[in-house]
């Protein structure tokens, strides 16, 4: 009895504090659930709210704007493009400028060591030189070399006494036209005999030849054409330098003219441009002995200017003196000028007023104002009895004594 009432007196107190604490853990439960649910997702729930708030936001500006925003896209890509277009251009234009950079200051390089070597071999230099230096050499416009050979004294004196200025009148020209004229020759076989002692006296009375370290022979003339490049190129600083036989008539001023046109051009090779047959058979006149060369029997030379009058400016005439020890020669000299020029950025140039015919030829083109630059027969490769007819030429083709003062070039 006492046990039952005992028990029956404690049960009632043990059941209250039972669910006091069922409440409280519940609770507890409840705040600690809500803490860490607040923690695990409040972050990422506003992150996405605020995203797709932004996105929502910008297209609806995108549409309020009434901008596409695939047509947007687009734009931007295209004009990324553009840019990089752009960018690449400007690149390329900058490298070129680079490049031409460099290569004149090569030219110029090369220019300056082939006159100090000019200097220390002891080959002939121009007074202009001795007086400035190599480094404050004077500029001129151009240098004409008039190829010559021992036994055309004749022809020489010819030359003189029509186109080639004399005296104080070449002086003169030099230092206002800035126009160099010069009889191009080398030296016997036989070093300081009576042809070189000719030359010397002929020379000392007129004052008008350029030698070269070259022995003279008539199968020679492409060691010779080179030899006269390279020595011109260090003994005159010009913007172009002219080879032309001693049987042509030239009209200097008008030759001026002509290469003045040209002048903001670089690598410059203007004349007369042919393509004659490549001659395998001996013995006859400009045979090839290397036609194998030019493929098979029957073909064509390249485009070459004829040999009678051409001009080249100065970069590929220094070109032709820093690299004239390897540059091959043909048995014809025009032939073997066309070929240096081969696999070079060259720009040629075909003026046929560089080889117009003796009157009645170059006489109609003159009473009609197309002035020829020079005259000769093809027949004769020159002016038939140029030391009796080059007068006749000079009066009837001629552009007139005052024509080199007058010209502005």
């Amino acid at each position: 009895m006492s046990f039952k009432s005992r028990g029956g007196e404690q049960q009632p107190s043990r059941s209250v504090i039972s669910q006091k604490w069922t409440i409280f853990l519940c609770i507890g439960s409840f705040c600690v659930g809500m803490l860490f649910t607040n923690r695990m997702w409040a972050v990422p729930e506003s992150k996405g709210i605020t995203r797709s708030a932004g996105v929502e936001a910008e297209s609806l500006n995108l549409v309020s704007d009434g901008c596409n925003p695939k047509f947007l896209q687009h734009k931007y890509v295209k004009r990324d493009s553009k840019d990089i277009l752009g960018e690449a251009s400007k690149t390329q234009q900058a490298m070129q400028t680079l490049d031409k950079t460099i290569s004149n200051l090569e030219m110029k390089l090369a220019a300056a060591k082939a006159a100090q070597e000019s200097i220390l071999s002891g080959s002939p230099i121009s007074e202009d030189m001795e007086k400035t230096g190599s480094s404050g050499r004077r500029k001129y416009f151009m240098v004409v070399g008039i190829n010559t050979a021992f036994s055309s004294r004749k022809r020489r004196d010819s030359v003189r006494a029509t186109w080639m200025p004399q005296g104080e009148k070449r002086r003169k020209m030099e230092e206002e036209k800035g126009v160099i004229i010069r009889f191009v020759i080398g030296h016997s076989a036989t070093l300081g005999g009576i042809l070189d002692r000719a030359i010397e006296a002929e020379n000392k009375k007129h004052g008008d030849f350029m030698r070269l370290d070259h022995v003279e022979g008539y199968l020679e003339l492409s060691a010779k054409t080179k030899s006269y490049f390279a020595t011109a190129v260090t003994m005159w600083d010009a913007e172009y330098y002219v080879k032309v036989d001693d049987d042509v008539h030239v009209n200097i001023a008008t030759l001026g003219d002509t290469l003045a046109r040209h002048r903001k051009k670089p690598r410059i090779y203007i004349g007369c441009m042919k393509s004659g047959p490549v001659l395998a058979q001996k013995g006859v006149r400009y045979h090839e002995p290397e036609y194998w060369k030019f493929g098979e029997a029957g073909n064509k030379y390249f485009r070459h200017a004829t040999g009678q009058l051409y001009a080249i400016s100065k970069d590929l005439a220094t070109y032709i003196s820093v690299n004239q020890h390897v540059l091959h020669k043909y048995a014809n000299e025009d032939v073997s000028l066309g070929s240096w020029f081969i696999g070079l950025d060259v720009l040629h140039i075909d003026d046929r007023r560089l080889c117009c015919g003796t009157p009645p030829d170059c006489e109609w083109k003159a009473q009609a104002g197309n002035i020829c630059v020079a005259s000769f027969d093809w027949t004769c490769s020159g002016i038939c009895r140029s030391v009796d007819r080059i007068k006749e030429v000079h009066r009837r083709c001629g552009e007139g004594e005052n024509a080199i003062w007058t010209a502005a070039f």
